[in-house]
């Protein structure tokens, strides 16, 4: 064992970081000068994210604001949750009756660009948040074209598979508890079922879709391996699971062997892919293991009646396809 810092990226051999979310500065600098300054973020800015499955599509409707977009997907790459006055008075009003959580030490230099929760929008302002993130312009209610909506809660795809969708802009510091109560009186939200719930704290994490590849390697310097938090993974579990992935792929590696991909059915995989690219590298933010990570299992019933078999569904096929992972690895050592 060899006690002293690593404060540069090594130029040989072969390394796996897990340095967690408090890496250190000279480190982070060294990443940032390998990555680009804008492929390392330093605090979480998280918008809660909802399961596709459990969003009403009878009062929701997908449209880009003003139709912007080349193709038919991106014209309509937003779902739209849509609030008459009274509705979203009740809002304002929960956001700011709402419990919140302070920040922890080392946290508290006062609230960074782009990462404003919304709940102080609304202390700003009765009329912030609809002249911010729940502006209604440029939107017209598929559902009821004739209505104007007083404000508008957009969602936005997390993730390629459609399975996910996260609240744009919705970063708050409110607690758990208050977050589903207050989430849920968004029109189309009432049943939704919460992959992750939003946040702000402070944290290390690279932009992992952009910068690593399926190995969990650095495109730019293929001997480095990251993995734990830094890598956008949330949790504990999720953090050592991938630096036990990483030690496996780097040990296959140095004696000449090459493991099969995680199957993406697997949860371990299913994490991987997603943040390897699986995950819109422009909203990138940790990620713990839920899932609507998962590929669907086809025939299987979908929206939230359904999800007890769909999710039994995925943990039978997750076990199997796990198994036989690890006994290919074993068949190749």
């Amino acid at each position: 064992v060899v006690d002293e810092e690593i404060t540069a990226l090594p130029e040989g051999g072969h390394w796996i970081f897990a340095t967690g979310p408090l890496t250190s500065e000279a480190l982070g600098a060294a990443i940032m000068a390998e990555t680009g300054a804008d492929r390392l973020a330093f605090f979480d800015a998280i918008a809660p994210i909802v399961h596709a499955d459990s969003i009403d599509m009878e009062v929701v409707w997908a449209q880009s604001r003003y139709d912007k977009g080349e193709t038919e997907d991106e014209r309509k790459a937003y779902l739209n949750c849509p609030m008459d006055k009274v509705q979203y008075e009740a809002f304002i009003d929960a956001l700011l009756a709402a419990e919140k959580t302070e920040f922890h030490e080392g946290e508290t230099a006062g609230y960074f660009d782009g990462c404003l929760p919304i709940e102080v929008m609304a202390e700003r302002g009765r009329e912030t948040l609809r002249h911010g993130p729940m502006k209604p312009v440029g939107l017209t209610n598929s559902h009821k074209p004739e209505e104007k909506a007083y404000a508008v809660v957009q969602l936005r795809r997390d993730n390629a598979l459609g399975t996910l969708f996260n609240i744009v802009g919705f970063q708050t510091k409110m607690k758990y508890g208050a977050q589903t109560e207050v989430f849920r009186m968004i029109p189309g939200l009432e049943q939704a079922s919460f992959a992750r719930l939003g946040g702000i704290h402070r944290n290390t994490f690279m932009n992992s879709p952009t910068l690593l590849d399926g190995e969990m390697r650095l495109k730019s310097r293929p001997h480095i391996r990251f993995a734990g938090q830094v890598t956008g993974v949330e949790g504990y579990v999720e953090s050592a699971a991938m630096g036990l992935l990483a030690a496996r792929l780097a040990i296959a590696e140095l004696t000449g062997r090459r493991l099969p991909p995680v199957p993406p059915t697997t949860a371990m995989g299913a994490l991987v892919t997603h943040i390897t690219g699986g995950a819109e590298a422009k909203s990138f933010q940790p990620m713990n293991v839920n899932f609507g990570l998962f590929p669907p299992v086809d025939g299987l019933k979908g929206g939230r009646r359904g999800r007890r078999d769909r999710y039994k569904a995925y943990t039978d096929r997750a076990k199997a396809d796990w198994s036989a992972w690890l006994a290919a690895g074993d068949a190749n050592s």
